[in-house]
């Protein structure tokens, strides 16, 4: 492609050189130039992509966008300064991927929790209905069983350049449909800038990511901005900042919701240990719904994936049909079964209100103690660490307090700051800074009919530590511990 092709719609100028050039890839990572490359230099929080702008030249890169101008680069290369670069870059990722997502039906889902269960649930949907829908997100990027090639570096929302190249592969592979988790990193750092949305959906906000944001309003304000980059918006409306969001948005809007009165209402919700049942409300009329995943987040969950199919024009009682065949979400209230008696649930709750949802979801459901196994990641925002603890210790009666992903910090000041949240209710708690120890400790002190929850990490297979990334699954770490301590013909893994 051209690099004026690439550049369309950019207001750029022309510092060296000519933009007439054959392009053959994009990139903002100076280590994947290659021949014909065009590199982008951007400012990222921690990292100034204009550092490596001659290591790029050298590798092979024939055109660069850069925001500032640098003395001393090469004539033969041509040079293209742009006013903002994040914005600029997702433009050109577009252009030169052909814009795919215009190609695509796409679903946007954005909130503190539930992105990835939500977009998990609408693939599913769309599956049952031999609908092929891509999935972007925090586990993986699928179609599918498949995983997706494009080389995927953020855990979520990807940055522009990767981002288009996936829409792009999907459509390639046949997908008609995709659902995005959008993070407020990636709306503040303009990632899916450019990009319109056949449906935006606003699951839930509380506290966390204030390490970046600084204030809840800049968070809040970074989630605004899907609801000005969609054709339709789903909206819980029983969350406290739905009003702020239903102001925002400048399209149709569709709410659901348990509490109040809304286009998608839940109401006679069953709690089970394998599942919920409810009766939804919808234009007058009522469909009973049954997942197969228990929780009230669940039931939360299944009525903004319902709501979003709807408004892409499938049938209720289609939705109705394909939501029952929806199974678990990977390191989402993931019961890990055993004969012991006990419910031990892996889950990827790491803020004050996920740790809430989840052990109110289990307090319906269990007849005995709740013991919660739990930490907070370092170098994030430590505003959340006693609220966490304070939301476990209301809603348990043990906890152990341990190291999640301490990345740069003492495993046992995140543990400290955890502590003092936790004290406020009286909860009987101990401290295990390790965190297999911790779990095994919970697991041999519950008793038939206790529950124990493990949270944080998820789906996560590692754990960040000061020096080094290790091998680390909640979910293999349970497994362990009953194959250690009991025979297999006493104890079923699951």
């Amino acid at each position: 492609m051209k690099l004026y092709e690439v550049l369309k719609g950019i207001n750029y100028e022309i510092l060296n050189g000519r933009d007439d050039l054959d392009i053959e890839s994009l990139t903002w990572d100076s280590r994947d130039v290659g021949q014909k490359s065009l590199f982008i230099a951007v400012r990222n929080r921690n990292v100034d992509r204009h550092d490596f702008i001659f290591n790029a030249v050298s590798r092979g890169a024939i055109a660069l966008m850069l925001e500032h101008e640098i003395s001393g680069l090469p004539k033969n290369v041509t040079v293209i300064k742009v006013k903002e670069g994040r914005k600029s870059m997702s433009l050109a990722a577009q252009n030169f991927y052909n814009n795919p997502i215009s190609k695509l039906k796409t679903i946007g889902i954005t909130g503190t929790n539930g992105k990835t269960s939500v977009s998990y649930f609408i693939s599913k949907i769309l599956e049952v209905l031999d609908l092929k829908c891509g999935v972007i997100g925090t586990i993986q990027n699928t179609i599918g069983i498949q995983k997706m090639n494009t080389k995927k570096l953020n855990p979520t929302t990807p940055d522009a350049i990767e981002l288009q190249g996936t829409f792009a592969e999907m459509l390639e592979l046949g997908a008609t449909h995709a659902a995005i988790e959008v993070t407020s990193s990636a709306l503040s750092q303009d990632r899916v800038y450019g990009c319109e949305f056949d449906v935006a959906v606003f699951t839930n906000l509380t506290q966390d990511h204030l390490e970046e944001h600084g204030t809840m309003e800049n968070y809040k304000n970074a989630k605004l901005k899907l609801f000005n980059m969609c054709k339709r918006a789903v909206i819980n409306i029983d969350d406290s900042f739905s009003n702020d969001i239903l102001a925002a948005a400048n399209c149709k809007i569709i709410t659901y919701g348990v509490d109040k009165n809304c286009d998608f209402r839940a109401t006679d919700i069953e709690y089970t240990n394998s599942g919920v049942r409810f009766k939804l409300q919808y234009n007058c009329e009522t469909r009973e719904v049954m997942l197969n995943i228990p929780g009230r987040f669940t039931v939360y969950n299944a009525l903004a994936a319902i709501a979003s199919c709807y408004s892409l024009n499938i049938s209720i009682d289609d939705i109705v049909n394909a939501v029952k065949e929806i199974k678990g979400v990977p390191g989402r209230f993931q019961a890990v079964e055993n004969i012991k008696g006990i419910l031990a649930v892996v889950d990827y709750a790491h803020s004050p209100d996920a740790i809430e949802n989840i052990l109110t979801s289990v307090k319906e459901i269990t007849k005995g103690k709740i013991i919660t196994v739990f930490g907070c990641g370092g170098d994030r925002d430590s505003g959340k660490r006693p609220l966490m603890g304070e939301a476990a210790g209301k809603l348990s009666d043990y906890c152990i307090i341990t190291s999640d992903n301490p990345r740069s910090e003492e495993p046992d000041l995140i543990i400290n700051d955890i502590e003092k949240g936790l004290i406020k209710t009286g909860c009987m708690y101990e401290k295990i800074e390790d965190r297999k120890q911790a779990i095994f400790k919970a697991l041999s002190i519950a008793e038939p009919k206790d529950a124990v929850i493990i949270a944080g990490k998820g789906h996560e297979n590692y754990q960040i530590l000061k020096n080094e990334t290790i091998h680390f699954s909640d979910e293999e770490v349970v497994k362990e511990y009953f194959i250690n301590n009991h025979s297999h013909d006493d104890f079923l893994i699951g």
